[in-house]
């Protein structure tokens, strides 16, 4: 009897911890005195009762891995979405930019480009026309770059001879730009002919232009 009760206290004890550990086992129990407080080799005495476990039900079973499928679907869903939306999207899509202003601001830093010459001539005839910019020595300094070409065809004898002219024939052509954006903010073109003054005359021509523009925009 005593080595009955021992045996019966060793399984409570292991058997609450089994519970314990598994709390999804079902147990069949009766009461321990209707056995004459004996247990079989496979039950364990639970609250004074002798106890079985059996196993789970099949639906309990089958609503376990429904609930677990149904979390890992929930956790993939999104990934996979993100995927199918980056699939989805253009490689070039176009993207709205502000347009490039073409408003020459009064009192900014201009560079003008060497032109043979004649950048000497334009920068004369721009502090000569009072022309609202400054010119600066270093590219890195301006807000503005001015480039372009001149050209001039001086008199030949036979000119000279028959017509009595001495004077050249002046053409210049300039443009301006914006040096960040690159936008062109002014373009100028001018021909003279029979001038006494040559490249003097078409670069003054020139910035008289280039102020007219800027007095227009305020």
């Amino acid at each position: 009897m005593k080595i009955a009760i021992a045996v019966a206290a060793s399984l409570f004890i292991c058997g609450g911890a089994f519970a314990q550990q598994a709390p999804n086992i079902e147990w069949r129990c009766h009461p321990l005195g209707s056995s004459g407080n004996y247990v079989v080799a496979d039950e364990q005495i639970i609250n004074g009762m002798a106890c079985k476990a059996i196993a789970p039900r099949a639906s309990q079973a089958s609503n376990v891995a429904q609930n677990i499928n149904s979390q890992a679907d929930a956790s993939v869903a999104p990934a996979q979405q993100s995927i199918a939306t980056a699939a989805q999207a253009p490689e070039d899509a176009p993207s709205s930019a502000a347009p490039m202003s073409t408003r020459i601001v009064p009192g900014a830093t201009v560079y003008i480009e060497p032109m043979n010459g004649f950048e000497n001539y334009l920068t004369a005839a721009l502090l000569k026309k009072k022309v609202q910019l400054v010119v600066v020595a270093n590219r890195d300094q301006a807000q503005y770059v001015i480039s372009g070409t001149s050209d001039e065809k001086k008199a030949g004898w036979a000119k000279m001879a028959f017509t009595g002219q001495i004077h050249s024939d002046n053409a210049a052509s300039v443009t301006m730009s914006d040096w960040r954006s690159g936008a062109v903010v002014f373009a100028y073109a001018v021909d003279k002919k029979n001038t006494m003054h040559g490249q003097q005359t078409t670069a003054e021509a020139c910035a008289k232009h280039l102020e007219e523009k800027i007095k227009s925009e305020k």
